[in-house]
């Protein structure tokens, strides 16, 4: 697959803390079968590449981490010359004897597929074979194969597919499987018709169950809800989004900044998520890149809260904090203010931590520039109360002060990785966007619309960068698979 002329990810694009393919262009992209084993965190994604001269394979390439920040790609082992067909998403799961398995599409089968390794490593794996369902009465249901996901409970495994309309099978041993019918319940109100699911990821989460997945139109989401153990269904109770249309983009193709999720468990307990960021601008969907790592958890009410992983904090360095500080509403005719700067962030890797009063923050137009030089308007990052929105960039989300709890301030965490915003606001929201011209101007500004807005507190950090291997990588490209 390499070449002399092969066109590999350039410094100037490489991300400094973000898990991204370290050769040319690449997709599909999605993340699939992320587990933890043997002390070691995997992850694979999707490499589209070339396959028996003018076809195409779809390979899993795999990398492995310590503390999901650090990545070393390994040989990639589930390719076509493996198991004879390409690899559309699935998941990783254990299987009753605590062995890692995938279920995943065969692409040119028209099924899903299982495969099994034969170590902790993931170094090895025995052949792949089919989810071949049947009816109760042992005939062979309707059903589309797509986009498989596989759960235990108890000691039963169940497996759904993708669709719009998503059946769930079941087995006693991963071979014979029976069509048990639909897998939700009911949908919800607030999701369109015809919206599909899709990448689905099925778990437990503090007392509940909870369903990620995407729609093709939309992006990522998400259902929190119960299962029904005698129906054998999902229940769905609340579903939210996870990915917002940026204002450039057609509102009436797909709009998938954020898509194809995957997430594992964690020794400690805890739900850790990333998403393939598939339709960034300029060229940047092509590169493969996947979001932070997220740690989702529910909150005493049951919805949902999502933060950065904690691990991150280990990347600091160059603290620096400033308090009390003071945004005033002076404006020019523009609409942009010379005044309220905050810091000149020089370099490519930042953590931002800004915390405002409650009383100081409610009702108020309130927010921040990024990569601005005070004449220039830059990344805006901006509460809107009357929208009930945070806005970064051209996305809108969904966030509003007044829905926090009464003794709650306004946190907001700004990750900054060259091009790529990373916002999480409360452990409520988290919104990504890539800004292009993020190098001709390092200044971050505040901004209100009235008055003044004090700033308790805002801390800074520089990030050490976590891509050495990406770079060795790029040296010793291991996860190129076979062309044949």
């Amino acid at each position: 697959m390499r070449e002399d002329n092969y066109e590999y990810v350039s410094k100037e694009l490489a991300l400094s803390y973000h898990l991204m393919h370290p050769g040319g262009e690449s997709g599909p992209g999605d993340c699939n079968a992320a587990i933890y084993k043997g002390g070691i965190y995997h992850m694979h994604y999707i490499l589209r590449h070339p396959w028996k001269g003018n076809s195409t394979g779809f390979s899993f390439v795999h990398c492995t981490s310590q503390d999901m920040l650090h990545w070393t790609w390994r040989t990639t082992k589930l390719q076509p010359s493996f198991t004879g067909h390409g690899m559309y998403s699935g998941t990783a799961f254990l299987t009753k004897e605590g062995r890692v398995a995938v279920i995943y599409h065969g692409a040119t089968t028209d099924r899903n597929e299982i495969a099994v390794a034969n170590d902790e490593q993931l170094s090895e794996w025995k052949r792949p074979y089919p989810v071949e369902p049947k009816m109760p009465d042992g005939s062979v249901p309707d059903m589309r194969h797509w986009d498989p996901d596989c759960f235990l409970i108890g000691d039963t495994y169940y497996s759904i597919s993708g669709g719009v309309e998503v059946p769930v099978l079941k087995s006693d041993d991963l071979v014979n499987w029976t069509y048990m019918g639909d897998f939700l319940k009911y949908d919800l109100p607030d999701v369109a018709r015809g919206e599909d699911i899709f990448c689905a990821n099925f778990f437990p989460i503090d007392g509940r169950w909870m369903l990620l997945c995407i729609s093709h139109q939309f992006g990522c989401r998400y259902y929190i809800g119960d299962w029904d153990a005698d129906a054998e269904q999902f229940v769905p109770e609340a579903h939210g989004r996870m990915n917002w249309r940026r204002a450039e983009q057609s509102i009436f193709r797909g709009y998938i900044d954020f898509f194809a999720p995957e997430s594992l468990l964690t020794p400690d307990g805890r739900r850790v998520m990333w998403a393939w960021l598939a339709s960034l601008p300029d060229g940047l969907s092509r590169r493969t890149i996947q979001s932070l790592p997220r740690e989702l958890s529910l909150a005493p009410d049951g919805s949902l809260r999502i933060r950065p992983l904690r691990e991150l904090e280990s990347l600091r360095y160059d603290g620096v904090t400033r308090n009390d500080l003071v945004i005033d509403s002076s404006l020019r005719e523009d609409g942009l203010s010379d005044s309220g700067k905050i810091a000149d962030l020089e370099g490519d890797s930042w953590e931002i931590r800004i915390i405002v009063d409650r009383e100081e923050a409610v009702r108020k137009r309130f927010g921040f520039r990024l990569f601005s030089d005070g004449k220039s308007e830059g990344l805006p990052i901006i509460v809107r109360p009357e929208t009930g929105t945070l806005l970064v960039g051209s996305k809108e989300a969904p966030f509003a002060v007044a829905d926090l709890d009464d003794d709650e301030d306004f946190e907001l965490r700004l990750f900054i990785d060259k091009y790529l915003v990373e916002v999480f606001v409360n452990d409520r929201q988290a919104v990504i966007f890539a800004y292009t011209d993020y190098a001709s101007a390092s200044g971050c500004f505040g901004y209100c619309l009235e008055s003044t807005t004090k700033l308790r507190s805002v801390e800074m950090w520089q990030l050490k960068p976590t891509n050495a291997g990406f770079f060795e990588a790029q040296k010793n490209p291991v996860w190129e698979p076979e062309e044949m």
